[in-house]
């Protein structure tokens, strides 16, 4: 079966351009972003922007659908479930194109009441697909798979709108946990699109660059 939805490499012009078109891509060479983890950068994006734009989440909604059941097949997964707290409204979208239960993960348990990690019905020996608005390093993706495991149920796969793309043992840090990344666009496809377009000057665009080849060199030296 065919899928009526572009290929890849077409739903990732569309989807950079998109995030392009409603703000959400911030490039500042001079002023660097200041990640979580406290290193700095020239490049930062707000995935959870897209849920006040209609038109564009539910497009970008039916494009990870595809993705998912391309990659992973159609009637692979029983359950799915969101990452708190930005996942939560992407797995909501995703669960009611897939016609699956959602579910949805704690970072940590909340304290009281159950203790509870998953809020929502997760049971053991379901399928279940992780989704969240994005990936960095997949680093806190093991946490919720891991929750997810914890209940009895299979997590192998998780879904993001947005993966950075560029720190190499991204793919292989979640496949050693037996996990695939299902994705729509990167850092570089958002670089390709903002040079098309000319949303930004070409020296911060260069500098952009400079910073996806060799993030942990670009960090050390502006510390």
């Amino acid at each position: 079966m065919t899928l009526p939805f572009p290929p890849p490499e077409e739903i990732a012009r569309l989807t950079a351009r998109m995030l392009l078109e409603i703000r959400a891509v911030h490039f500042n060479a001079s002023e660097p972003y200041t990640y979580a983890s406290g290193l700095k950068g020239p490049t930062y994006i707000d995935c959870r922007k897209l849920i006040s734009y209609p038109r564009i989440r539910g497009t970008l909604m039916d494009f990870l659908a595809a993705t998912v059941m391309r990659n992973a097949g159609f009637e692979a997964f029983d359950n799915v479930a969101g990452g708190e707290t930005a996942g939560i409204p992407f797995a909501a979208m995703m669960a009611e194109r897939l016609g699956l239960p959602m579910t949805y993960v704690r970072k940590k348990p909340k304290g009281y009441g159950r203790n509870a990690r998953i809020e929502g019905e997760m049971r053991e020996g379901q399928r279940v697909l992780l989704v969240e608005d994005l990936t960095t390093d997949g680093g806190s993706k093991l946490s919720f798979v891991d929750a997810i495991r914890e209940t009895g149920a299979a997590c192998g796969h998780t879904a993001v709108v947005f993966y950075y793309g560029i720190f190499p043992d991204t793919i292989g840090r979640l496949s050693d946990h037996g996990v695939s990344l299902h994705h729509l666009c990167t850092w570089w496809d958002v670089l390709a699109e903002a040079r098309e377009s000319g949303a930004f000057d070409q020296g911060t665009l260069a500098e952009v660059e400079t910073f996806l080849t060799d993030p942990r060199g670009w960090q050390a030296a502006h510390p």
